[in-house]
């Protein structure tokens, strides 16, 4: 029988029923507890502290202690420390050498250094480290459960269920396998625990600021929700960082795994956004967190200069993955190449020569998922439409933040408190509200969840010169007042009804190229840097690696108006020499003739084919017998 005045572990209680006992047992969660005093990880202990542990736990020969004190055992070594060792130390004793090593691996096994497993769509098992658990088990890095990766694109492919949360995790873990390849493969980078913890924390939370539908929200809502204001998710990602760990009270838990504060949460904020404002523009090197002697590390998360990094990775394999669509890019080839090369007076990540169509690969499946997925025409209107909802819900919505102050959808973003309840679950509070002020959003909304879109009118590309954003606000009032001369209709349409969609594709760099920023190196040097031009690789490769495409919707759903509408469309194609629409003949025919380099001859009538028709007909009647 047990007794509860004895020590141990109690049994667990017998299930009142059968059904209680194939329930799954309540998870405990172990608080966590320095390992000494001073709060700091038993890894990154001195000799002397190491010292300090053995006697207070009972080990108080002086000069045990000072064998360990001449011989420099550290932390750092505990995992490595075996019986021949300290025999060759001079512990003589079989039975002290055994409760030593017994000693010194019960302290290496503290529950608190457990790895956890997480089972990935993606990546399979990872392991995660403690330190990075205890940050995704905050509310605010939970919340990222709640925020559809591709927002609306949902409503358009059903696979794309996936979430900010589980993308995060795979960027940290993609960041620490890039880091270990390189630590491994080159010693001399002098890689250290905390430069790895810190780069895996920094593509943890690069993510932390994404706001209601992911892009839709810094790309669609806010800039018509605030005019003017200058403001990315990167910089949320910072400040919601700096929430989590405060509010959590995570910095001692940090410290004791042997990050140094004052450096590394710089580090970690500069690379999610960049560097500080403070520090910019101040000396050659502008970043504070890590001296230039290790600027490669600021290219695994968010790489500045070409826009290779694991984020991409991560965000490729996992969309694909849901939306049904091939990716043709291959991370696991890039961590077996990668190394880190001099350049100038800089380090940067590079790869070998022979993997340079491999980089060109994964901006092109960049550019095919924005044209087949991001930018679809139908996943696109609708999050136009979820914006419009917003921002006529937006002066009724109230959501409170620290000191109990209230703020709008719009306003959230300026207090970390009140924007950690800001997710995807805004759109069904709104939807299933019963406040009348909420209508005109309810309605919007409403349409949505019937399919009643807003209808599309047709795509343009302009022609040598772009459209700026200057330009934008007045485009539906050129298409309303570009009635065509053959139209018989009386019908006026006006501006407020046309929604124009302006859209730059790109790789990532406008209208450079990427790769002319990235290293490789040869097999017969691979310590000498060199770039190679896209015309070393192949002539297939695009001549320009930017364009804009012109969309543009019908608010009304009605047949007759919207035939109207392209009609008005096509004139303003015409008038601005954009593009001819590619349905251009089918829904204006009377007016493409009107433009002359619309009209392309068939392939037969083309002049540079007239001599090769000829030469087929004088064979045909050559032969003909």
């Amino acid at each position: 029988m047990w007794n509860p005045d004895r020590e141990g572990t109690p049994k667990r209680a017998r299930p009142n029923s059968l059904v209680d006992g194939f329930c799954t047992p309540e998870k405990r969660a172990v608080p966590w507890q320095a390992a000494d005093p001073g709060g700091l990880h038993p890894q990154y202990w001195d000799a002397e502290q190491l010292c300090d542990f053995l006697r207070r736990s009972g080990f108080e020969d002086p000069d045990l202690l000072r064998r360990f004190r001449e011989n420099k055992i550290t932390g750092s070594a505990l995992s490595y420390l075996t019986e021949t060792h300290l025999e060759e130390m001079g512990i003589g004793a079989v039975g002290l050498r055994l409760n030593l090593l017994d000693c010194l691996r019960k302290l290496g096994q503290n529950g608190a250094d457990i790895m956890k497993v997480f089972n990935d769509p993606i990546h399979g098992h990872i392991e995660i480290h403690p330190l990075l658990v205890r940050i995704i088990d905050t509310p605010q890095f939970q919340r990222l459960r709640y925020i559809k990766q591709l927002g609306g694109t949902y409503y358009v492919f059903p696979g794309a269920t996936h979430n900010r949360f589980e993308h995060s995790i795979g960027v940290g873990h993609l960041a620490g396998r890039l880091i270990r390849a390189l630590g491994e493969r080159q010693p001399e980078l002098k890689i250290n625990q905390r430069d790895i913890l810190c780069v895996q924390i920094a593509g943890l939370c690069h993510d932390l600021g994404h706001g209601p539908f992911s892009h839709m929200y810094d790309g669609k809502f806010i800039p018509l929700a605030r005019p003017g204001l200058k403001w990315k998710h990167e910089k949320a990602s910072v400040q919601m960082f700096e929430h989590l760990i405060e509010s959590n009270k995570l910095r001692p838990v940090m410290e004791y795994y042997g990050l140094n504060l004052s450096e590394d949460m710089d580090f970690i904020k500069e690379q999610i956004a960049g560097p500080m404002e403070t520090n910019s523009g101040s000396s050659s090197w502008p970043y504070r967190g890590r001296t230039e002697e290790k600027s490669f590390l600021y290219e695994i998360v968010a790489n500045k200069r070409n826009g290779i990094d694991v984020d991409k990775w991560d965000y490729f394999a996992r969309d694909c993955h849901h939306l049904g669509i091939q990716n043709n890019f291959d991370f696991q080839r890039f961590l077996k190449f990668a190394r880190v090369c001099q350049v100038k007076n800089k380090k940067h990540i590079c790869t070998r020569d022979k993997e340079v169509g491999n980089l060109y690969d994964m901006f092109h499946t960049r550019n095919c998922l924005h044209r087949r997925a991001y930018q679809h025409k139908i996943g696109n209107i609708i999050e136009t439409m979820i914006t419009h909802a917003f921002l006529k819900a937006d002066p009724y919505i109230r959501i409170k933040g620290s000191g109990g102050k209230e703020y709008k959808i719009s306003t959230a973003l300026d207090d970390m408190e009140a924007y950690t309840k800001l997710t995807d679950d805004i759109f069904l509070k709104i939807l299933h509200s019963d406040d009348p002020e909420l209508g005109e959003a309810q309605e919007i909304l409403h349409k949505i969840e019937c399919r009643e879109l807003y209808k599309y009118v047709g795509e343009t590309q302009p022609g040598d010169e772009e459209i700026t954003k200057e330009e934008y606000d007045g485009l539906s009032a050129e298409i309303a007042a570009s009635k065509p001369v053959t139209c018989s209709q009386d019908m006026e349409l006006k501006a407020e009804d046309f929604i124009v969609d302006v859209i730059n594709m790109d790789y990532g760099m406008k209208e450079k190229n990427p790769i002319d920023n990235f290293h490789f190196y040869c097999k017969a040097d691979i310590t000498h840097a060199i770039k190679i031009t896209k015309e070393q690789v192949s002539n297939f490769l695009p001549e320009k690696f930017a364009e804009q495409l012109i969309r543009v919707y019908w608010k009304k759903t009605d047949e007759k108006s919207l035939d109207v509408a392209r009609k008005y469309f096509v004139q303003w194609c015409i008038d601005r020499n954009f593009t001819k629409p590619p349905d251009g003949d089918v829904i204006a025919p009377e007016l493409t003739p009107m433009k002359p380099n619309w009209n392309v001859a068939e392939d037969d009538e083309k002049p540079g084919l007239s001599h090769h028709s000829e030469a087929l007909k004088s064979k045909t009647r050559l032969f003909k017998d």
